[in-house]
């Protein structure tokens, strides 16, 4: 039965006239589904300096750093937790059925944060929980957006149509960037409000016009499995969330007894998960996929590269927001705008390379692209290294550029070749975990990252804050205290493109310094010069671990082995790999 069912999906792809036409619509349906999500997942991160403005909260006091947190997190802790047991969703109900359903949750979502009417941080607890609903409905996009164009398209065209999604989705986190910085200085609520037509839109057309083309096996939910799954998921990110933010006396809360608890807690969760997704009939993460040698291989590297990925967004923003912009005239108001523009190249070098390399995998196979996109990588990242922090901003465009091509050209051929890799009736639920491997290592990469930079700072950005503020005539006891406090909170100014010498000695004690020392203080280039040695040091440790990263990445993508095609049936086709085959039956 699943492999007559996966010829006639396969023929409906292939015929032409109505069936050929259908696989357009759905890959342009899906594609501006996963584009408007993934937008949506960084629009807040240049936006937040006008969204906390609009409610009137200083991120930066003690207390509210949460805030700030969690309204960058929650979209992605949610969406990462729930993709897996929404991918399964649609294998046993219709994996278009729940792809409608996530975009019409995703538009309720972006209309209740809209509308938002409250201050202060009852302000904030709404707009996090909005963005919950929201990353719910984005949730139920992407689990099952991969899995209704493997189902649409023959496996010949099948890199070509995932390349072109996979690329829309990891560039709209850049697009993202750029929207937020020019709609929220105009109102803020627009970077919510902007994703309602689009909704509504496709919220309808996928209504009208997607078709469930995949094979469906009813079984009944394996509730125990999803349970602790997200459960220790959900102890696990939130841990790495606190970890990196200051604990007591202690510049993280790495050691601190809570962050430790919930580690704790969330990885014994997550083992337990394994033990009943090992003993139950119909298990939501099914452990027997990962026997496929192209499916386990493939989920590693995408764990891996977005592990290298996923934290670099933040180091750039970093970069150019708290150093680079200013020490180039920039106010710090119009830096996160400009911050957004300036990494476009990166955003460029996806949408080229990634339809082309998928493209070019449907005839090669995904591993000569996807190992030689992580070797592009490490390479940007070793000449990021020698990037000097006053760059030259050419030089800095061009490498962006290159660490987008390769970042595209792995990509796209390796969601390829994980989605060929799968049963019919089973790629909704490893399509879903294929891309929770992804979302979550993403939110461990911030944490790396953050924590890699810190260590950086506290190494010199104490003396050197001491010195620099008691030269413009700061009394040596307030410029000790901003010397010691923790330097995610000098990383968070920057990220908000805040004046951070403002948050660090106060008004009042500026007020009272002379004016040529105040106007020297509050500059453009103080600050940025100050960090300037202290962060790069950090900024080093950081690509390292990048390097590290990409570079088993590739190992990880070389040993997928050949091209490899599920065909459901007993005599593999040409391209398939009759190990990975044999493996897979029992």
């Amino acid at each position: 039965m699943r492999a007559s069912g996966e010829a006639l999906a396969s023929r409906e792809a292939r015929t032409p006239g109505r069936g050929d036409t259908y696989k357009w619509i759905a890959l342009s349906n899906v594609t501006l589904g996963v584009l408007i999500a993934t937008i949506d997942s960084s629009i807040m991160l240049i936006a937040m300096p006008d969204i906390f403005r609009g409610i009137a909260l200083d991120p930066l006091l003690p207390g509210n750093s949460f805030y700030l947190l969690w309204m960058i997190l929650s979209f992605l802790v949610v969406s990462s937790v729930l993709v897996v047991s929404l991918g399964r969703l649609g294998d046993l109900y219709g994996r278009v059925r729940m792809y409608n359903l996530g975009f019409a949750v995703f538009t309720v979502g972006s209309i209740l944060l809209s509308v938002t009417w409250l201050n202060g941080r009852e302000a904030a607890v709404y707009l996090v929980v909005m963005r919950v609903v929201q990353g719910v409905g984005a949730a139920f996009l992407v689990a099952n957006s991969a899995a209704i164009l493997t189902d649409a398209f023959p496996p010949d065209q099948r890199g070509l149509a995932l390349g072109i999604n996979n690329v829309a989705g990891i560039s709209g986190s850049f697009i993202g960037l750029v929207m937020g910085g020019i709609l929220a200085p105009i109102e803020w609520r627009l970077i919510f409000l902007v994703s309602v037509p689009i909704g509504l839109f496709g919220t309808v057309w996928a209504y009208l016009k997607l078709e469930d083309r995949g094979i469906r096996r009813k079984a009944p939910i394996d509730w125990l499995g999803n349970i602790t799954f997200a459960l220790g998921l959900i102890l696990v990110m939130i841990g790495i969330t606190y970890g990196i933010e200051p604990s007591g006396h202690s510049q993280m809360g790495w050691t601190s007894a809570p962050v430790m608890a919930e580690l704790s807690a969330g990885a014994a969760l997550l083992v337990t998960f394994l033990v009943v997704e090992s003993r139950v009939e119909n298990p939501m993460f099914r452990l027997r996929l990962f026997r496929i040698r192209a499916f386990s291989f493939g989920t590693l590297s995408t764990f891996l590269a977005a592990v290298g990925r996923g934290g670099l967004m933040f180091m750039l923003i970093i970069w150019l927001q708290g150093i680079w912009l200013p020490e180039h005239g920039y106010s710090f108001t119009n830096t996160p705008l400009w911050a957004g523009i300036y990494i476009l190249p990166l955003t460029f070098g996806f949408l080229l390379a990634g339809p082309v390399s998928g493209f070019l995998s449907d005839r090669y196979g995904a591993r000569p692209f996807a190992t030689g996109g992580m070797i592009g990588a490490c390479v940007s990242f070793v000449l990021l290294m020698l990037l000097p922090v006053d760059f030259s901003y050419p030089e800095f465009a061009l490498v962006l550029f290159m660490n987008g091509l390769s970042m595209g050209a792995f990509a796209s051929p390796n969601r390829a070749g994980v989605m060929n890799s799968l049963p019919a009736g089973d790629r909704g639920a490893g399509g879903g975990m294929n891309s929770t491997f992804q979302n979550s290592a993403q939110v461990l990469s911030i944490g790396i990252f953050f924590t890699l930079m810190i260590v950086g700072l506290s190494s010199a950005l104490s003396s050197s804050l001491y010195r620099g503020l008691t030269r413009y005539g700061v009394p040596p006891g307030i410029a000790a205290h901003a010397a010691h406090l923790p330097p995610v909170a000098t990383l968070f100014s920057a990220f908000l493109g805040y004046n951070p010498v403002e948050h660090l000695v106060g008004a009042s004690t500026l007020s009272r310094l002379p004016a040529h020392d105040r106007t020297a203080l509050t500059g453009h280039d103080f600050f940025a010069r100050l960090i300037s040695a202290p962060f790069h040091s950090g900024l080093q440790t950081a690509f390292v671990f990048a390097i590290v990263a990409c570079a088993v990445a590739a190992a990880a993508s070389w040993a997928r082995g050949e091209r490899f095609v599920y065909s459901g049936g007993e005599t593999p086709r040409p391209t398939e790999d009759r190990d990975q085959l044999a493996e897979l039956a029992d």
